[in-house]
């Protein structure tokens, strides 16, 4: 394991495959809804399953041995709902049509991570945005684990959330499982995310209050599913509706992985090369028939829980195989035990507001709003769009305009022509 450089990291193949079990885990669900949302867009289900479990696995294999990051690849969500419901359902495209949009999108994004550019953008973003990233993504986490084990609910006509029905045993159970695996992590228990799963979970069965569904994956629909090998459709290539969706989503998914790579790579000389690898692998979830692969921001409970190499990636990658043949068992996994983890690691990741200078309001007003818009709008480009357009305006008030680099100032433009392009959309 010399590859992995595990003493130089101060870790252990245990540490790492624990950490890559846990972002697995925490990223479980993909397999069942991706396939659901792209079903919306005429994609078979039962066929799209397959593109989500090997693509997921490729990628994240990929990232593991070529990124040599701990970082999980995972067809994006807000990703697959904008494939859908954007590019399919709004511009009219066929799905097929949809997936040579991602194939051209991925030939872009490839041909700026093998230049200076990547680099170059990287660079030009503020500190206090970057800070500001790692603490939005964080309070999105936070906000999807409470949702998820049904402690944030609807609000219905009287609020956009509310408090859910903390008398539920599932809901009581997610929160004995944030307590449990808070202190767990407080004392540094090894694997301390790994066994809060663990422990919900029996619980969960013991006590029977999880119904386990069951699953209406089958293996025997492998046969028909290079059917979706190579399907995309370049018959609209040069119209303004394909156009159109090229940009906006070359825009969406370079910024969410220049902020995901940002916010979560401990390493930050691992960016080149995990940023190449994510570029590689929209070309490939085009050739798989899905929407694309993007950094899961769930990657960082297993960077929280000790992963630090490429080992953490390759190991959720192997598990992704693996659950071609065991996706039934995974039914048996309550939301109440995956829910206290992501919440913890999105809290986690918030102490990096600390770094944000707040004295100087032209700084971290901008990194406020991309904290606040990511989980308001549900959407990790569109809270970074409100900032980087926010940050040269604020400079231009208190007389640093021309101290931001001018490669900010061409990003912040190009997110406002984002926005455009989307709201136009």
């Amino acid at each position: 394991m010399n590859f992995f450089k595990l003493k130089e990291k101060q870790t252990s193949i245990k540490q790492e495959m624990i950490a890559g079990a846990t972002s697995f885990f925490a990223l479980s669900y993909i397999i069942v809804v991706n396939p659901l949302i792209l079903a919306d867009a005429g994609i078979p289900a039962e066929l799209s399953v397959f593109s989500t479990i090997i693509i997921s696995a490729i990628g994240s294999i990929m990232m593991g041995l070529w990124g040599k990051a701990p970082i999980v690849l995972v067809p994006g969500m807000g990703i697959n709902a904008f494939f859908t419901y954007t590019i399919v359902d709004s511009l009219g495209l066929s799905w097929q049509q949809a997936l040579a949009v991602i194939f051209v999108s991925g030939v872009i994004f490839t041909g700026i991570a093998y230049t200076s550019i990547s680099k170059l953008l990287a660079d030009a973003i503020p500190e206090s945005l970057k800070h500001g990233i790692t603490a939005g993504i964080g309070l999105f986490l936070v906000v999807i684990g409470l949702e998820n084990g049904g402690i944030l609910v609807d609000g219905g006509d009287s609020s956009f959330i509310a408090l859910g029905d903390l008398s539920q045993p599932l809901v009581l159970l997610a929160v004995i499982g944030i307590l449990l695996s808070g202190v767990l992590y407080l004392r540094n228990v090894p694997g301390s995310f790994f066994i809060g799963i663990v422990v919900i979970t029996i619980i969960s069965l013991i006590t029977r209050v999880h119904e386990v569904s069951a699953s209406s994956f089958s293996l025997s629909n492998l046969s028909e599913f290079p059917a979706l090998i190579g399907a995309f459709d370049f018959s609209t290539l040069f119209s303004v509706p394909f156009l159109l969706a090229v940009f906006s989503l070359t825009m969406i998914l370079i910024f969410e992985a220049i902020g995901l790579f940002e916010g979560m790579l401990e390493d930050k000389t691992r960016f080149k090369s995990a940023f190449k690898v994510s570029g590689i692998m929209t070309m490939v979830s085009a050739l798989f028939g899905t929407s694309p692969t993007v950094a899961a921001a769930e990657s960082a409970s297993g960077i929280k829980a000790g992963g630090k190499t490429g080992l953490t990636a390759v190991t959720a990658g192997v598990l992704f195989l693996l659950s071609l043949l065991f996706t039934p068992l995974l039914s048996y996994i309550p939301n109440a035990a995956l829910a206290p983890v992501i919440v913890i690691t999105g809290a986690i990741m918030m102490e990096n507001l600390k770094h944000i200078p707040f004295d100087d309001f032209s700084e971290w007003f901008p990194a406020f709003l991309i904290l606040v818009m990511i989980p308001l709008t549900s959407s990790i480009v569109d809270g970074l769009a409100f900032g980087f357009v926010a940050y040269p305006i604020f400079k231009l008030a208190k007389g640093e305009f021309f101290k931001v680099k001018k490669a900010m100032h061409v990003v912040s433009f190009l997110f406002l022509l984002t926005m455009i392009a989307i709201t136009i959309i």
